[in-house]
């Protein structure tokens, strides 16, 4: 391992509640990447939208979207990451898979759903979070809500990048810049934060600002961030090991159990 990790992020617009033609506009994207990456970060939601609708939309486990991230992953040599609705023993979660270039996978459910929304009552709330262990890297992916809550996020488990996928909107960006920053700063990691833009079918307004910040809060990603784009990012494991040792901030985290 030469100590990075090379992750694409891809900020775009979603269309409304089709499956088919979000999975045909992400292999395209994602062809268009021109440079090697080591992992692909989707938006929450990638297929859909941030949509209720999940007794029309949701997919079984080992649906169509999650077969298509696994010949993605495959395909490019590179892992995948996004959330997609999905239909498991009878319930509805808001459910992100890391697929490994190799097809395995590993899944989380959206702890927080976003009561504001309703999600609560169409989704079941996730009860773990995953360390993915990925190319020497530890990952810790969430998904959009989660943001707000950092004792969910708190690097107990010396994580080293922690991922966000979103539907957040315009109205409240300002929280997500600020919250993005806040993750990486307070546990000494590197935090992505993955959104979308565009308007979806409900009338809501997403301003992207899909952003990569490094382990003191620096901002290190540099696209537009209200536009649609794709960027690759180079992530030093140099960088952040060497600033945990010479700060050693972590050492001084309070210890606590969530029930």
């Amino acid at each position: 391992m030469d100590g990075q990790l090379s992750i694409s992020i891809i900020q775009t617009n979603l269309i409304w509640e089709d499956p088919d033609a979000n999975r045909r506009q992400f292999s395209e994207k994602i062809k268009s990447i021109s440079t090697d990456t080591d992992l692909i970060i989707l938006p929450e939601m990638f297929t859909t939208g941030f949509s209720m609708n999940a007794e029309i939309l949701a997919e079984e486990k080992a649906g169509p979207s999650l077969l298509w991230m696994q010949n993605t992953a495959e395909k490019n040599n590179s892992a995948i990451t996004g959330s997609v609705i999905v239909r498991d023993e009878g319930h509805f979660f808001n459910r992100l898979y890391f697929v490994f270039p190799n097809g395995e996978y590993k899944e989380y459910d959206k702890k927080h759903t976003f009561t504001l929304a309703g999600e609560h009552k169409t989704y079941t709330a996730g009860k773990h979070k995953i360390i993915v262990d990925y190319m020497g890297w530890k990952i810790c992916p969430l998904i959009c809500y989660d943001l707000r809550f950092p004792v969910w996020a708190r690097n107990l488990d010396d994580y080293d990048i922690l991922i966000y996928v979103a539907n957040w909107p315009k109205k409240r960006i300002a929280a997500w810049d600020a919250l993005l920053k806040a993750r990486a700063i307070e546990n000494m990691s590197y935090c992505v934060g993955v959104n979308r833009v565009g308007r979806d079918g409900i009338g809501h307004e997403y301003t992207g600002h899909s952003a990569a910040y490094d382990v003191l809060g620096e901002l290190i990603s540099t696209s537009k961030w209200e536009k649609e784009f794709i960027e690759t990012v180079k992530l030093s494991k140099e960088h952040l090991l060497s600033n945990r040792k010479h700060l050693q901030f972590l050492n001084d985290r309070d210890s606590f159990n969530l029930s």
